[in-house]
């Protein structure tokens, strides 16, 4: 067996134990033995424990994305769309696994395992254009990513609450976002524009501060009211 299959494997097996144990050892050791391999697999598999179980996580979801997208409609659509339709499909893919993924957040904001969250988000939406056909090299490969990485920031605390049926106000919210900065083509043409699109996105460092009180304190009434909005 391939060691990219036995992760999957043991990932897959695991994430129903994330909910009960969090993101642990425990619950990679009841994964394993949960997708019928012997404890030595855990080692091999993650020898780096739970950050890099967490890390193979979010490499999943991106796989799996990528392969939901690779359609002919899909290559026929405008960049736009294509933007749209890849953010939509990240958190299809997420949905089986809500709960693993807010468990995943709470993980990551803490101080010592930032760097791995921005390094995951940043893999995240560099695939999703990527997958949209993006070959930009110069300053506007990193400003469309920057943009994109606070559109997808910002609607996962909204899916993460979101109640509404099929998840439709986690769409409309992420159109709006894409909205205000697609004018990615027109926003990336001058650094001056780009400065004033960046300045009502979300603050990475808020942002940071957002995910650590949400993990610790009740959900309010309306949280995916006001909370997204605001970050």
């Amino acid at each position: 067996m391939s060691i990219d299959r036995l992760r999957d494997e043991i990932l897959l097996a695991t994430l129903p134990n994330v909910v009960f144990d969090g993101w642990s050892l425990q619950a990679l050791r009841d994964g394993t033995e949960m997708a019928g391999h012997q404890p030595s697999a855990l080692t091999r598999a993650f020898p780096g424990g739970v950050p890099e179980a967490i890390e193979h996580f979010a490499d999943w979801t991106d796989r799996e994305t990528l392969n939901r997208l690779d359609t002919p409609s899909f290559e026929a659509m405008k960049v736009r769309e294509k933007i749209a339709l890849a953010v939509r499909t990240h958190f299809e893919v997420l949905a089986p696994y809500r709960e693993a993924k807010r468990r995943q957040i709470s993980y990551l904001a803490m101080p010592q395992n930032f760097g791995l969250g921005l390094k995951l988000l940043h893999r995240t939406v560099d695939s999703m254009w990527f997958a949209a056909g993006d070959t930009s090299t110069d300053h506007n490969h990193y400003t469309k990513r920057a943009l994109l990485a606070a559109v997808v920031s910002s609607a996962t605390f909204y899916w993460l609450d979101d109640q509404s049926e099929d998840h439709a106000e986690t769409w409309a919210f992420i159109d709006r976002r894409l909205a205000d900065v697609m004018s990615v083509g027109k926003a990336t043409a001058s650094l001056g524009k780009v400065g004033s699109v960046l300045s009502f996105l979300p603050n990475p460092l808020r942002f940071a501060r957002q995910i650590r009180r949400r993990a610790t304190e009740p959900k309010p009434a309306a949280a995916t009211e006001h909370m997204a909005e605001n970050i």
